[in-house]
């Protein structure tokens, strides 16, 4: 496709005839490099069609606001287009007044659904999960199956999952597979064409981790989402759940570098939509670090006797910081897969305790060696206690290391347990948190060592 630039709210005719044919994911390309009111404009204009694929795409940048910028009755018909989980996820990216001007431009079976998504919380089964599903009642045969795909096939999110329910109750009995429907005779009741095994369900507030978890062990390509009687809800669908954890992981990704979770791309983002992203974390960092000066402050007369020891804080500090961290993005990891559980701090923390005190002996061992051979190479000449300076180094490693290891493998466990997302245990806070501490382990150190010597 060509690369036409157009004034913001111009539309260039060529770009019909570029788009009109186009896959949704190359709509969704283009309509991504314009500006927000030329993008609109062509979503105007579109194939009522083609704009609901573009919509139905999760990749499309600013859906919420290209919604709102649409007319009310090309806004209206979108949304009732659009598949309802897809519908919700771009409600959602909108305040609670605007969400409510859309609603109200869709009809009431249409908008029913939708706020029903909207009620979950997001991150949960219910905010994934789409109420267009195939089912039938336990009576059907596999040819009665058959003929009630072909009439629902368009209305319906996919059809490789028929979920059987009670005729009374509506309660999921089974769930048979689009290949095992086929398979089987026409006059065979399509209970019997289900595994013997109970369905794999999941209900409305469970975590989409814990879902994506449960669909990748057993390979399904959805999971029927039920109350408490068992009546099916919803489903959420593999694609759904490889989108929802992608935008996590790329959310995740901004948090542990210290920056607020931002949706737009990058080039996308405004000067105040940065500053702001960035602003909040960066301040509270700054006051940590403002408690790593205070620490030196209560050093000072140390300081002031044995000013070769500031040339080590940065070399320790940093060191602390980068144990830390490793631990941090170890533990998220874990946590985010399910390898382990808020019950197992304790062993990560005994796990964590001799691997942190080795790291820091390795590297207490290399800064004694540099010290030795600088001193010895005649590169510096840190004084007739050198080696108790080299020492002073060694043994503060491995104290800085070890709290590093322990500290940054607790942290997620801690945000947690708060009710916190544990990816909001960044780099940069633990890194804070080990250099005040460290400074505290390291000139104590120094004290119990260069006593009657040095200080």
């Amino acid at each position: 496709m060509q690369n036409i630039r157009t004034a913001p709210g111009a539309v260039d005719p060529t770009l019909f005839v570029n788009l009109f044919d186009a896959h949704a994911a190359d709509i969704v390309t283009r309509l991504n490099d314009l500006e927000a009111e030329t993008a609109a404009a062509v979503l105007a204009r579109l194939p009522l069609d083609r704009a609901v694929d573009a919509f139905d795409r999760p990749e499309l940048a600013r859906a919420g606001r290209l919604l709102q910028a649409l007319p009310q009755g090309r806004a209206g018909e979108i949304l009732t287009g659009m598949a309802d989980d897809r519908a919700a996820d771009v409600l959602r990216q909108l305040d609670d007044a605007d969400r409510a001007e859309l609603l109200r431009r869709v009809d009431f079976d249409s908008a029913w659904p939708l706020k029903r998504l909207l009620a979950y919380r997001k991150g949960s089964a219910g905010s994934l999960m789409t109420t267009e599903f195939v089912s039938v009642p336990e009576t059907f045969t596999a040819a009665e199956t058959l003929r009630h795909l072909r009439e629902v096939e368009q209305t319906r999110e996919t059809i490789y999952a028929i979920h059987v329910l009670a005729p009374e109750t509506r309660a999921l009995l089974q769930v048979v597979t689009l290949r095992q429907l086929i398979v089987g005779a026409p006059d065979q009741p399509i209970l019997s064409l289900a595994p013997e095994r109970a369905p794999i369900t999941v209900h409305a507030d469970m975590d989409q981790e814990e879902v994506a978890r449960l669909i990748s062990i057993h390979d399904l390509l959805t999971v029927p989402v039920v109350n408490d009687r068992d009546q099916v809800l919803g489903i959420v669908t593999v694609d759904d759940v490889i989108d929802a954890i992608l935008a996590e992981g790329s959310e995740d990704v901004q948090k542990f570098g210290g920056v607020e979770g931002a949706a737009e791309p990058y080039l996308k983002t405004s000067f105040l939509g940065m500053y702001r992203k960035r602003v909040g974390w960066l301040g509270a960092l700054f006051i940590g670090e403002m408690l790593t000066a205070s620490a030196m402050q209560h050093y000072e007369d140390e300081l002031a006797k044995a000013v070769v020891l500031t040339l080590f804080i940065p070399l320790i500090m940093s060191s602390g910081g980068n144990s830390g961290s490793q631990a941090t993005s170890l533990l998220i990891r874990a946590l985010a897969l399910g390898q382990i559980r808020l019950r197992d701090w304790w062993r990560v923390a005994f796990k964590e305790l001799p691997v942190g005190v080795a790291l820091g002996a390795s590297l207490g061992v290399i800064g004694m060696i540099r010290i030795g051979a600088w001193q010895g190479l005649g590169i510096f000449d840190y004084g007739v206690h050198w080696p108790l300076i080299a020492l002073t180094v060694a043994l503060g490693l491995v104290g800085i290391v070890t709290f590093g290891s322990v500290a940054g493998s607790m942290l997620p466990f801690l945000l947690k347990r708060l009710g916190f997302d544990p990816a909001s245990a960044s780099a940069p806070f633990v890194a804070t948190l080990v250099d005040v501490t460290g400074l505290v382990i390291y000139f104590s150190v120094a004290l119990l060592i260069l006593r009657g010597t040095l200080l």
